[in-house]
């Protein structure tokens, strides 16, 4: 989703585009059925933000995320893969800021965004410990934020190995925004911590002068989901899902396309743990409801390093 967190800040950034004399792969084409809405017994509020977690059993998310509402984090248990039903708000995790952007590897190490202290730190994504609808041990991730006051970290996922983080520089100032999003990469260092990737290769074929948030990664890091709305953003912008592929774990993404299948306002995709079904938010009757699309045909890709 495109967080509306509205700080009074304005500063200038800097865009990440690929050179134009670059040759562009073209992704592997990944063929879609028609999508299918979901339901979560028990809820009725607006859901935002999906995340399925890496075991399948276990649907995040958020409610609203309007200036005007308290925005935290929720959870469901599956039962089929068109049914979840409703538990509640997650323990331990959410406060009077905005909590949001679930996400978690095969662990149960948990990762989410913040802005409980943002105006002493500049920081907005922290992590914690899942078990049964609790999260422990919260703190803050050191070493990601640009330390720019009107940037912010939001979106973020983490690979089901738990060694990569993708999340978003946002850029932010006293009229809304956010008026820059693109994708970053972070991935663990050999003391165990996260440390952004030098240069953003991977992205060079996702990151425009658009707004690209809301990454999702597949199990073998090979399938990238991203939202991407056209900039400068208006009240008649409409965001779109988009996917792009690589034939090595070494090799940027190439060239994404929307997937046409998924239409109207439509944000945040999560991928299923067989890796064919994409669950994401779609703006319906004034409300943000879960819808699901399946691959029409899956073929595992052999990754390499």
């Amino acid at each position: 989703m495109l967080l509306k967190f509205f700080i009074p800040l304005l500063l200038l950034g800097v865009l990440t585009t690929c050179k134009k004399s670059d040759p562009v792969p073209q992704s592997r084409p990944i063929s879609f059925g028609n999508p299918q809405k979901v339901n979560v017994t028990g809820y009725d509020d607006h859901l935002m933000e999906p995340f399925l977690s890496r075991d399948g059993t276990t649907l995040f998310f958020n409610n609203s995320n309007a200036p005007d509402a308290i925005t935290n984090i929720h959870y469901a248990l599956r039962v089929d893969k068109l049914n979840f039903i409703y538990q509640g708000e997650l323990s331990g995790i959410n406060t009077s800021a905005l909590e949001g952007v679930a996400t978690m590897d095969e662990t149960g190490k948990f990762y989410f965004v913040s802005t409980r202290s943002y105006f002493s730190t500049l920081a907005s994504l922290y992590k914690g410990d899942y078990e049964n609808g609790a999260v422990t041990n919260i703190e803050l991730i050191p070493g990601l934020s640009k330390n720019q006051p009107g940037w912010l970290n939001f979106d973020v996922e983490v690979s089901k190995d738990g060694n990569h983080l993708f999340f978003v520089d946002g850029r932010f100032d006293e009229n809304g925004g956010p008026h820059e999003a693109n994708l970053v990469l972070a991935s663990k260092n050999s003391s165990g911590e996260f440390e952004r990737v030098t240069g953003q290769n991977i992205f060079k074929y996702i990151n425009t002068k658009d707004l690209e948030y809301a990454a999702c990664i597949s199990a073998d890091i090979m399938e990238l989901y991203f939202t991407r709305i056209k900039a400068p953003i208006s009240i008649h912008s409409v965001p779109e899902i988009f996917v792009a592929t690589r034939e090595s774990t070494s090799a940027p993404f190439s060239q994404p396309y929307k997937i046409d299948v998924i239409t109207g306002f439509v944000e945040a995709a999560t991928i299923s743990p067989d890796g064919i079904k994409i669950y994401y938010h779609k703006l319906e009757e004034d409300k943000y409801q879960l819808y699901m699309v399946e691959k029409s045909v899956y073929q595992p890709h052999n990754k390499s390093e």
